[in-house]
């Protein structure tokens, strides 16, 4: 079904200040996928090299006689920044364009408020959009403030900002005060988790790399997949049994983006705080992308931002059905690639899985009285059970494997260890 008609004219405006080429074209490209995953058609791109960006107008006054040339041309109704505007910029601009202007930040919010599924997330991109607003409301014309311009109407439209600023403060702190209540929930949780020392694996990378694909396939579960950049929002979190039957759990997290804005890190930061509590990390790269080297780095960076670039990380190399012929791995940890759809490739990826854990535990060789059901039945599930052997002179079962350090059953284990 042609859904064409629905996509809105789009133009895309970038200031390269930076030296790096490479760097800037792949900014630019991101912001025409983000473009397209928000339901918008890239008519044109205008982009301009400067010392620094303009600060009343963003790009120079000849530049932005070049855009408003583009926009006629086009028939443009939006015209995308590459970067945050200020409110004096968006203020400056929109003299001379009558096309409606974003930037960046609104872009992403906007594809937010568009994928958000559950009340965490839902609240969490209008957190971000009204922290971003707020500082913005006097700069955005008659649309919002309602601010009269001359002599008998400046008295009420200050007045209407003002109830415009508490309005959104309101909101903002019943907002917080509602996510609290959903970060305790999900805190409980966690404990409950870590109480049971369910083993803990958490998806991250890019936007766009096939984390969510990874985790329906691992995991049975019906996540949302898409080839669109932050087609996951909501954390979510599913048991996922290893070959040697050992449960885990595995949890789906958002993409990480180059420059995310800052409100939107900031919003999302419970979201990442299951990566957080994670025994080991899955860092999912799309090896069929020509940046995925710069892919890698954006998330190294945010991973150290967060502080949790200390937890066991096994590197995952996707897409390998469409690798890029000029590829090169470049990841220092332990490394595999796989094509998320080949079932051969899933198993693999479990078993090295598997090995890393392993590097984790201890190991342990235990005899087990028969009567024993319940704590064999234990070892199966919550250790990784190597050898299970029954001694009939004894009636005890020989059982050898690995156990995690910390696990409540090691109190058991130590009794019968041999």
């Amino acid at each position: 079904m042609d859904q064409k008609h629905e996509y809105e004219k789009v133009i895309l405006v970038g200031c390269q200040t930076i030296e790096d080429d490479e760097r800037f074209h792949y900014s630019m490209e991101e912001l025409a996928s983000l473009t397209e995953t928000a339901k918008g058609t890239v008519q044109a791109t205008l982009s301009q090299k400067r010392d620094r960006i303009h600060p009343s107008t963003y790009i120079g006054k000849g530049k932005v006689e070049e855009l408003r040339a583009l926009e006629e041309e086009t028939e443009a109704n939006i015209i995308i920044f590459n970067d945050e505007l200020s409110p004096s910029q968006v203020r400056n601009l929109s003299k001379d364009i009558s096309a409606r202007i974003i930037d960046r930040t609104q872009l992403i919010l906007d594809i937010f408020a568009q994928r958000a599924r559950s009340k965490e997330g839902k609240l969490q991109v209008e957190l971000a959009q009204l922290q971003y607003l707020l500082p913005r409301l006097g700069g955005q014309g008659t649309q919002l403030s309602r601010l009269g311009a001359g002599i008998g109407t400046r008295g009420p439209g200050e007045t209407q900002l003002e109830t415009d600023r508490r309005h959104i403060r309101r909101r903002i702190d019943d907002i917080k005060a509602q996510l609290a209540v959903i970060v305790q929930h999900r805190d409980r949780y966690r404990e409950r988790r870590k109480k049971n020392k369910a083993f803990q694996v958490a998806l991250v990378g890019y936007t766009n790399a096939g984390k969510s694909t990874i985790f329906n396939r691992l995991t049975e579960a019906d996540s949302f997949e898409e080839n669109q950049l932050f087609a996951t929002l909501d954390p979510m979190t599913r048991k996922m049994i290893l070959p040697s039957g050992f449960s885990t759990l595995l949890t789906d997290t958002v993409g990480f983006i180059q420059d995310l804005p800052t409100t939107l890190v900031a919003a999302f930061r419970s979201t990442l705080e299951e990566v957080r509590e994670a025994d080991l990390l899955l860092h999912v790269v799309d090896m069929s992308s020509a940046d995925s080297y710069q892919h890698e780095q954006t998330v190294h960076k945010l991973l150290e931002d967060l502080d949790i670039q200390q937890i066991p990380q096994l590197t995952v190399y996707n897409k390998r059905d469409m690798k890029n012929p000029d590829f090169v791995p470049t990841a220092k940890t332990e490394t595999l690639q796989i094509s998320a759809f080949s079932e051969e490739d899933r198993f693999l990826l479990k078993q090295k899985m598997e090995q890393v854990i392993i590097s984790e535990m201890k190991f342990y060789q235990v005899e087990v009285p028969s009567t024993e059901g319940k704590l064999l039945a234990q070892l199966k599930n919550d250790t990784i059970l190597r050898e299970l052997a029954f001694e009939e002179e004894k009636d005890m079962y020989l059982c050898k494997g690995y156990v995690l350090n910390d696990h409540q059953i090691l109190g058991q284990i130590n009794q019968y260890s041999i």
